[in-house]
């Protein structure tokens, strides 16, 4: 392969052939003041057999729309930790960046929320224990006639009270993050003294905020502590003008351009919105992206391409073909019948592939360049 220094030198000899061989089909006379330039431009057969021209026609397309979007976390695949109980962290079991299971502990808390549980809870234990060996002896006794029937009935029904006052009791303490084997040693008095609380994470994910420190106090109910996410998707918010809003649907394909890749980012739409935001006069749409390479940071500004399923009809030009002047006004370079080449403004739409719907300034039938456009126009401006 060539180096890039012989590839440089290669298209300089080529341009300046170009360049040499090319002529103006107008000229300025000797005392114009200001320089005018040609309305078409000529090159060599030579010349002319190295570029590409394309004749244009009308085309059934699906157009992609390109938009801007901001990366989010999946709302529906992140959540942030609120405090179960009230009272001083007293420490931090994870960092930034943890990967941690669906219940794994994040923080222990010291609240007498706890102390009062587990007194709760012992009680529960007791008054189970006994109504239960109640009911036991009255069973035995209401067999062998010893019993009425209305003291076994209310034997039974004070030890489904008491049971169900013990289950309350330890959906107590697992709401406040005490796990059941902690519950067990509690129960066989294994677990003595002040048990401390845990916060624990609801799902499986990472952390990807930490919002507490040691010894903070948290308030049962309000106060955040962690921020734990499925990063394996991502959430990419884009806005879309009325004008377009019929090419988006739920369920389309789309691509997430990112400086971190010159890959695309695969996602689809997942939500088009009801409303019309009143300040920008766009709908907000929704696109779930594939992030388990995690490229795709919260906040983050990306391009998107929504690729619709709606068929338009019109005239595509091939990108290559697409220039812009002095003015940044995008103009195209059109291949007459005597052989010279004009330059001519147009306005273009959604792209399609490696291609763009011109919206005007173009007919079915013109002849455009599309590889070797921009050696004209290198050479033109000599």
């Amino acid at each position: 392969s060539l180096a890039p220094a012989t590839l440089v030198a290669a298209a300089l000899v080529s341009l300046a052939g170009l360049v040499a061989g090319c002529t103006s089909s107008s000229s300025a006379s000797e005392d114009t003041t200001a320089i005018v330039k040609p309305s078409t431009f000529k090159v060599t057969d030579a010349q002319r057999a190295r570029l590409q021209i394309v004749t244009l026609a009308d085309t059934t397309f699906r157009p992609t729309l390109d938009v801007t979007g901001t990366v989010a976390f999946n709302g529906d695949s992140s959540t942030q930790v609120i405090a179960p109980i009230s009272g001083p962290v007293v420490r931090l079991l994870v960092n930034i960046g943890a990967t941690v299971s669906a219940g794994s502990p994040l923080a222990t808390v010291s609240s007498p929320d706890y102390a009062a549980a587990v007194a709760t809870y012992r009680k529960a234990d007791d008054a189970s224990r006994n109504t239960q060996r109640i009911l036991k002896l009255d069973e035995q006794l209401y067999a062998n006639d010893a019993l009425a029937r209305a003291d076994l009935d209310q034997a039974r029904t004070d030890a489904s009270s008491a049971a169900a006052d013990l289950d309350a009791a330890v959906q107590g303490l697992r709401s406040l993050g005490v796990a059941d084997s902690t519950i067990t040693a509690i129960r066989t008095g294994k677990q003595s003294g002040e048990v401390e609380g845990v916060i624990r994470s609801p799902i499986a994910g990472v952390v990807v905020e930490k919002l507490v420190t040691p010894g903070q106090l948290l308030q049962a109910g309000t106060t955040p502590t962690f921020t734990v996410a499925n990063l394996s998707t991502a959430w990419v918010m884009a806005s879309v003008y009325p004008a377009d809003l019929d090419l988006v649907s739920k369920g389309q394909a789309a691509s997430i351009i990112t400086d971190a890749t010159t890959k695309p980012v695969p996602g689809r739409v997942d939500y088009v919105a009801a409303l019309v935001d009143p300040g920008t006069k766009a709908t907000a749409v929704r696109i779930v992206a594939d992030n388990r390479a995690q490229l795709l940071k919260r906040d983050m500004f990306v391009q998107v391409q929504i690729h619709s399923s709606r068929k338009r009809t019109g005239i595509l030009i091939p990108a290559a073909s697409l220039l812009r002047d002095e003015d940044n006004l995008p103009f195209v370079f059109v291949a007459l019948p005597d052989g010279s080449f004009e330059r001519r403004r147009i306005t273009y739409g959604y792209r399609v592939g490696d291609s763009y719907q011109a919206t005007s300034g173009l007919a079915a039938g013109d002849k455009v360049v599309a590889d070797g456009a921009l050696f004209i126009q290198f050479a033109e401006s000599q």
